[in-house]
């Protein structure tokens, strides 16, 4: 009996059990679906963290006073750190030799804005910042200009708006010039940020930008802790040397002595991916993982299933080996019909997999995935599955004696 002809009984034979051979494929395709979904899921999840963690860049680096993103408790040592103050980063400033460019970042306040006889929802963050912060955090100018050094240095009561504040206070008219009221204060608004959408739920758009000594004068605290500290190496290839001098020059600003650990965070892409890739590649084996049991699971519940089968069919094992079948014959068709039955069940499952892994990326609306290893280690293990837990069945089939298979009832 050739493959073609083995394969046509064994669809055969499904198809004369369809609700048995249903409830066998169900399981198979529980089982593929669980690991591909949740393979998908992950995927794309760490697509999104590594198209929104491209704000810093090949050639931009932080400092920070603790970890710009923790997991678990922070340490107690890391907690009671001293604050990074602005009069720091002006001497870091003055003492970096190589040619790089520092921005500072600090978020002051959070409250409503006003305009006329229209205002905010009172989240809106004010954040106070200097010149470069456009090309050291890759923001892009939509309306009017941004803040230049004279602004910065004279603590001008101006502001540059992200989109959803302009948005909402400004929908059909030129912002550029209106003076509003952010958080309590006045100021003139000179720029619109093009949007950057959200990143982990928080939007970036709900933000006024303010000169940050314009900030120090309204709010206080100029030996208050800034939130961040961007560093642009002008020469990508001496963004490591860059890491080195900075962390050099901050140690002795903050007066750290030799032997002790640094009392700052040195941050750059690469760290802050490597972290995520952690995370997720901890959640992919453990997502895997309860697939791979599923499935082993409907391994079990295929090898049954075909031994009732055997049972079934004992008689018409007998006749086709009394009229010339060999052992291989009977083999090849119950291997056939666990093979078919775990293809189909890990295609379905893979398909459905996917689909609804990826409707987390069409809900946050961020780049789809397809997790091509996984499909194909799904594909191995299903193969395997019918090997493993069809093979034993089929075996049985083979050995069965003609004649008694004959005398069965």
């Amino acid at each position: 009996m050739g493959i073609i002809e083995a394969l046509r009984m064994a669809v055969d034979a499904l198809r004369a059990h369809k609700m048995r051979s249903s409830l066998t494929l169900l399981g198979m395709v529980i089982g593929v679906f669980a690991i591909i979904v949740s393979v998908t899921a992950v995927e794309v999840i760490d697509v999104y963290f590594k198209e929104k963690l491209q704000f810093l860049g090949s050639s931009t680096f932080s400092v920070t006073r603790t970890p710009m993103i923790q997991t678990g408790n922070t340490d107690k040592s890391v907690r009671n750190r001293p604050p990074i103050t602005f009069e720091q980063i002006e001497r870091l400033k003055s003492q970096v030799t190589l040619p790089v460019t520092i921005s500072t970042l600090e978020d002051f306040t959070m409250g409503k804005v006003v305009y006329s006889d229209r205002e905010t929802e009172p989240n809106i963050i004010v954040m106070g910042v200097d010149e470069h912060m456009l090309g050291n955090l890759s923001y892009e100018l939509d309306l009017g200009r941004f803040f230049t050094q004279n602004d910065i240095q004279y603590a001008r009561p101006v502001c540059v708006l992200g989109t959803d504040v302009s948005r909402e206070l400004f929908l059909t008219e030129n912002p550029i010039g209106k003076v509003i009221k952010a958080a309590g204060a006045r100021c003139e608004v000179i720029g619109v940020l093009k949007s950057k959408g959200n990143f982990l739920g928080f939007s970036q758009d709900n933000r006024v930008y303010i000169p940050i000594t314009r900030g120090f004068t309204l709010y206080g605290g100029t030996h208050r802790n800034i939130a961040n500290i961007s560093v642009r190496v002008h020469n990508a290839v001496l963004i490591n040397a860059a890491i080195d001098e900075v962390t050099g020059r901050m140690r002795v600003i903050r007066k750290v002595q030799p032997g002790e650990g640094n009392n700052f965070e040195i941050s750059t892409n690469d760290s802050m991916q490597a972290i995520f890739e952690a995370f997720t590649g901890t959640l992919t084996v453990g997502g895997a993982g309860i697939g791979l049991i599923s499935l082993f699971a409907a391994g079990i519940g295929i090898m049954n299933i075909m031994l009732v089968s055997v049972t079934e069919r004992t008689r018409e094992i007998g006749i086709r080996k009394s009229i010339g079948a060999r052992r291989k014959d009977i083999l090849r068709q119950f291997l056939f019909e666990a093979f078919f039955l775990c293809q189909l069940g890990g295609f379905v499952g893979i398909m459905l997999g996917a689909l609804v892994g990826n409707g987390l990326a069409l809900y946050f609306g961020i780049s789809a995935a397809f997790p091509v290893d996984w499909a194909i280690i799904s594909v191995v293990m299903v193969t395997g599955i019918a090997l493993l837990f069809g093979g034993y069945p089929a075996f049985k089939a083979a050995r069965l004696n003609p004649i008694e298979s004959l005398r069965y009832e």
